[in-house]
């Protein structure tokens, strides 16, 4: 009888749809789905762990745009509100970065339904025309559950699965952060939103021997914080196609190529759009998922593919790493 473990190669990327570190289109990295989960063997098991996510706008159009500008940081930097607000005027070096790591879990309450959360903590910096700030805190919380539809990975050649679900993020993190002369912060270098926004999600997943594709959308319903600032609903899609190969009874790995599109009208005021912050764009690179046992190691980097014509930042790159615990879970608070 073949071993399940080999079979059951089904990609654990959940659309979440959640985090939007700052939830800004532009900024926050735009993740308006933060769906970095990793591909993963272990379905329907609970899970616990670590993400951190690095994205990065750089340059105007017609100018060069860095993964890393000059003078930034991959990882957390100091706290500095000490430089004057300025607007953008083309400086080749302006760029904006936004990090976050985030702790998440996820809990089947039933073979076909998973509870999802997840914390971020958020570090966002911007430099324009040579004035560097740079702000953290823990950002919104967000909360979401999945149907798995669609559930057959116990097949010997063919595998296939579909989850749909929705979530709610909520206003958890600071909104108000304002610099050392007491001038706030814009929406999007704010930690946290103001808002509290909900989503839906799909994610299906097609597998045949050892290569799969899955593709994730999602579309978010923002709501407005009590300055009535928000941002445009917005959409997302992330698309996969993996190959699983075990190395021996411990370690398997699966390399994947990927594809991330997403598309906002950007910042809204009263309920009226700005202009500010549109996003259309398409993303594509690579990735690594690295597993020993029950412990997941996730790593991907992505480069800006294309973009529509905008007055900010490009889009430039956007880096994952994680690491996940799946708990070897044999029963459900509801039976089947």
């Amino acid at each position: 009888m073949m071993n399940l473990s080999r079979i059951k190669f089904s990609v654990k990327i959940n659309i979440i749809l959640v985090t939007l570190v700052t939830i800004s289109i532009s900024a926050s990295a735009c993740d308006i789905c933060g769906c970095f989960m990793g591909l993963t063997p272990y379905d329907n098991q609970s899970s616990f762990g670590l993400l951190y996510r690095y994205r990065s706008f750089s340059g105007y159009q017609g100018q060069n745009n860095y993964t890393f500008p000059k003078g930034s940081s991959f990882f957390f930097p100091k706290d500095d509100k000490t430089s004057p607000l300025t607007g953008h005027n083309n400086n080749p070096n302006d760029y904006e970065l936004y990090r976050t790591m985030e702790v998440r879990g996820r809990y089947f309450v039933h073979r076909r339904i998973e509870l999802n959360a997840i914390i971020p903590y958020n570090s966002n910096s911007e430099r324009y025309n040579g004035n560097t700030s740079s702000i953290s805190g823990v950002g919104d919380v967000n909360l979401y559950a999945g149907y798995h539809l669609i559930r057959k990975l116990a097949q010997s050649t063919f595998n296939q699965r579909l989850i749909v679900g929705a979530g709610v993020k909520l206003p958890s993190g600071k909104n108000d952060i304002k610099t050392a002369t007491g001038i706030k912060y814009s929406a999007l270098m704010q930690p946290g939103t103001g808002s509290t926004d909900g989503f839906v999600y799909a994610n299906y997943l097609i597998g045949y021997k050892k290569f799969g594709m899955s593709i994730n959308t999602s579309y978010k319903i923002n709501g407005d914080n009590s300055e009535q600032e928000g941002i445009a609903n917005s959409s997302t899609t992330f698309l996969n196609l993996f190959y699983t190969q075990r190395i021996n009874k411990n370690w398997q790995v699966m390399p994947s190529v990927q594809f991330f599109y997403e598309n906002s009208a950007g910042e809204t005021y009263k309920g009226v759009k700005t202009g500010e912050h549109k996003m259309n764009n398409l993303m594509a690179g690579i990735g690594v998922d690295l597993y020993y046992k029950n412990i997941a190691l996730n790593m991907g980097l992505q480069k800006n593919a294309w973009q529509a014509k905008t007055d900010h930042p490009q889009s430039s790159a956007k880096i994952y790493l994680g690491i996940t615990y799946n708990i070897n879970q044999l029963y459900y608070l509801l039976k089947s």
